[in-house]
C-alpha cells in the first residue's frame, strides 16, 4: 500500500500539469502567446484555423481560471479583449518549448524509423 502512495505521490506533478495544460489546444494557445506576445480572440482563431469558436473560449476561459494568462477587456467601441501570458503562465515556457523540440526531435526519429523499415509515413 505504501509502494502505491508512493507511486501516487510520485506522479502527481505529471498529473496535475496535464490537467491544467493537456490537450489539443491548450499548449499551442500558451506557446503562441508566449512566442508571440499578446493577441485578440480572433488573431488566436487565424492562428488555429482548425479549432472551433466555442472550444478556443472554452480553452481560453480554462487557461484563465487556472491563472496561466490574463484577459484584459477595454472599454471601448467595439469592445477589445486581449489574451496575454501571466507571470504564472511565463513559467511554462521551458516546458513548451521542450514540448516543440520533442515534437521535432520525434518526427525525425520517424521519418527515420520508417526509411529503415521501408514504409513512409506523413507528418504533419
Amino acid at each position: 500500500m505504501d509502494a502505491d502512495r508512493n507511486q501516487s505521490y510520485r506522479t502527481q506533478g505529471i498529473v496535475t500539469t496535464l490537467q491544467v495544460i493537456g490537450g489539443k489546444w491548450k499548449p499551442l494557445i500558451l506557446f503562441i502567446l508566449m512566442k508571440e506576445g499578446t493577441k485578440r480572440f480572433g488573431e488566436l482563431r487565424r492562428k488555429l484555423p482548425e479549432v472551433t469558436q466555442g472550444m478556443l473560449t472554452n480553452q481560453l476561459r480554462e487557461l484563465e481560471k487556472d491563472e496561466l494568462i490574463v484577459r484584459q477587456v477595454f472599454q471601448t467601441i467595439p469592445p477589445k479583449v486581449e489574451y496575454s501570458l501571466s507571470d504564472h503562465g511565463r513559467t511554462l515556457s521551458s516546458i513548451l518549448t521542450d514540448m516543440c523540440s520533442w515534437g521535432f526531435h520525434h518526427i525525425e526519429f520517424m521519418n527515420d524509423t520508417n526509411d529503415v523499415h521501408g514504409t513512409k509515413r506523413q507528418t504533419e
